[in-house]
Order: structure tokens, then sequence, then C-alpha cells
């Protein structure tokens, strides 16, 4: 199909609506992107802006790492808002166990050619010397990096020459087109959904649920954390199933605040703090980091991540005909995937070989009416 010929309504203007917007102009289709609410809000306001490499599954392997590329060779180009800082990540082994974890995982990113530096308890420390004593070690990835997804957001939109149009909410997904609330109809050729948790209410037969989650953020206290810091646990309350969970992840930011999480809950509609749930993921976090005791948080909030019940995004078309692509379900990875998300969507538009495989990520893989 020709560039050309085809004009294109994504669905939200978060940082993956924003991604496919730009991956699709940058091959010459003509988009046009609606928003209930504003640019860069939702899941992509309220998340920690991290740029990650996750080793597993094999699938959030793959994505990942081919977006971790995509934002490393842009990185160049980002605005100083979009605070881009490329600070690695150095995953925390707490005892003996995560040791041979992180060594296991070292391994595993020599195989694939990647940089990783496994730290002993020693060198953790003069990394990271706000960390406890006896730390068993961490395994530094230094090309890990983060942004401030909102401005990110913002600037790809601009980037990519879009029609944005703010305040307007779809109410219902067609295949040559959309119905906005006040009844009005947007035709198109394709629709790309990148609309977070509220695909669901577009699609309400797609397994997706809203998974909430905690962040706080504190004052100004420049060198107070050198790196991402995340504990190796973190994997399991990322990729485990129970309705609560917490996990230790600190991130510094480039104003010197420090960033902290992370929490997740199921069942949890309410946009309102649960208090003992911050609670909990503080008295974590401060177990591996004490010295954030002493700190003042200056705001809390929560957001929802988009959650499918295998844990990888629904990327690819919805429906037989094909002219309704989806692109969400990312959890807490769309700001990681963002970019990757964007090229996948414009090969299956274009019909062009992915730059990586598709199939992982189709939606037909979850039953429904989601026929790839």
């Amino acid at each position: 199909m020709s560039a050309a010929t085809i004009d294109v309504v994504v669905v939200g203007a978060g940082i993956v609506g924003a991604a496919c917007a730009w991956s699709l102009a940058r091959v010459g289709v003509k988009v046009r992107v609606l928003e209930c609410s504003v640019a860069g809000g939702g899941a992509t306001g309220a998340g920690m802006g991290h740029l990650v490499l996750m080793d597993h599954p094999e699938a959030e392997f793959a994505l990942t790492r081919y977006s971790r590329d995509l934002w490393l060779r842009l990185a160049p180009e980002i605005p100083p808002e979009g605070e881009f800082r490329r600070c690695g990540t150095i995953w925390v082994a707490a005892n003996e166990a995560q040791w041979d974890a992180a060594r296991s995982k070292h391994a595993w990113h020599e195989e694939c050619g990647l940089r990783s530096e496994l730290l002993d308890g020693t060198a953790l420390a003069e990394a990271e010397p706000n960390l406890r004593e006896g730390l068993a070690g961490g395994l530094l990835v230094p090309d890990d990096a983060v942004i401030y997804a909102p401005c990110v957001t913002r600037w790809l939109l601009g980037r990519s020459g879009a029609e944005v149009s703010l305040g307007a909410r779809v109410s219902r997904v067609e295949q040559n087109g959309v119905v906005l609330s006040n009844g009005e109809r947007v035709a198109c050729g394709v629709v790309v959904c990148a609309a977070g948790c509220a695909t669901a209410e577009l699609f309400p037969d797609l397994p997706m649920r809203p998974r909430k989650g905690h962040l706080a953020i504190t004052d100004r206290y420049p060198g107070f954390v050198n790196h991402q810091l995340a504990e190796l646990g973190y994997l399991d309350s990322a990729h485990g199933s129970a309705s609560e969970s917490v996990a230790f992840n600190v991130q510094p930011r480039a104003t010197g605040q420090v960033l902290l999480g992370s929490s997740r809950q199921f069942g949890d509609t309410s946009a309102e703090i649960a208090w003992p749930m911050l609670a909990r993921m503080i008295r974590h976090a401060t177990g591996f980091m004490p010295a954030l005791a002493r700190l003042v948080v200056t705001r809390v909030w929560t957001g929802f991540r988009a959650a499918t019940d295998d844990g990888l995004p629904l990327i690819g078309p919805y429906g037989e005909a094909g002219n309704v692509i989806l692109a969400t379900g990312h959890e807490g990875l769309g700001i990681t995937t963002a970019l990757g998300t964007g090229d996948l969507v414009a090969a299956h538009i274009l019909g062009h070989a992915p730059a990586i495989p598709a199939a992982p990520y189709l939606p037909s893989r979850m039953g429904a009416r989601a026929h790839g």
C-alpha cells in the first residue's frame, strides 16, 4: 500500500500515540491524532519515564531492546526539556540468590552483545553510597536512560506534523473511522488505537485491565542517587498476578529530585491515593535506601497501566478487515517501547516486514474478536 494513499487517525496522544504518529509521518502517511484530554497525560504523565532493557520473556526482551536502541539514536535530537539522561540502571541484589540471578543476567547480556557490569557489594556501595550496607551486589546496565515523557510526547507530536485535536473524545471505533462523543464522525483509511486503559471501553472484549500505581517525588537533592535503581525482585512484581505488590525503584531526575516507586494494584480503579499502599511502598524502599526517610516528599500521585493477561502489549490488527490497529496494553513499559511500537504499527499499515517478529504482540493471540 502506498503511503500517499493512506490517512490514519490515531486515538490517544500519549507517548505511544505520539510515536505511532511520528513513525507514520516519517514515511509520508497523513495522520490526525485525537485526544480526549491533554497530550502526554494519562499513563505517560503518571509514569517514571525510564527507558529500560528487560531480558525476560523473549518477546519483551526483543521489543525493549529494539525500542531502547531507537531512543538512544534519537537522544541527540531530544530538546533539553525532554530531560534525556543516560544514567543506566543498577539491578540491586539483596541476597546471594539474587546475586546469582544478576550473574545470570550478565552472562545473557554478554551472549547477546549487550553492555552490562557486575558490581560486588563494595563496588555497589561506591556507585550508590546511600544504599544500605550488606547488599550482595548489583548489575549495572549503562545504556538504560530516563526521559521526561510528557515533554518528549509533545515534541514527537510536533515533529510528526500530525494534526492534533485535543478535547476530542472517541466513543466508537468503526472500520472506516471513529465517532466522537459529540456525534461527529471522523473518516479515515486506518484507525490506530493507542488509548491505554481507555482501549477497554472501545473494545470491551479485549482481556485488558487497569493496574494502579503510586509514585512520590522529593524536593531537590542533587547527587543523592546516581543511577536508576531497581531491586531484582521488581521483575516478580511487574510480571506477577498478585492483586497488590510493591518493589524498590528509585530514579534520579535532571532537576535533582528523586522519583520513588513502585506499587501495583489490580481491582482499585479510584485515582485517589491509597495511603496504606503508599506507606508500604515507601517503607519497602527505605529498607534498601534508609536515607530516603530524611528526604522531603513534595508530591504523590497515582496512574493506571493498561495490563494484558500475558504481560505483553497488543500491537496489530483488530478484526478481520485490518483497518483497525491496536497499540496498547504496555503495562509499565509504554515509554520504553513507544518507538518500537510505532515502527511495528507502521509496518502493519504499510505491509512492510517488521524489524522484529510481530507475532508475539498480535491481538489475535488473545482470542475474542481480535483476529490478526
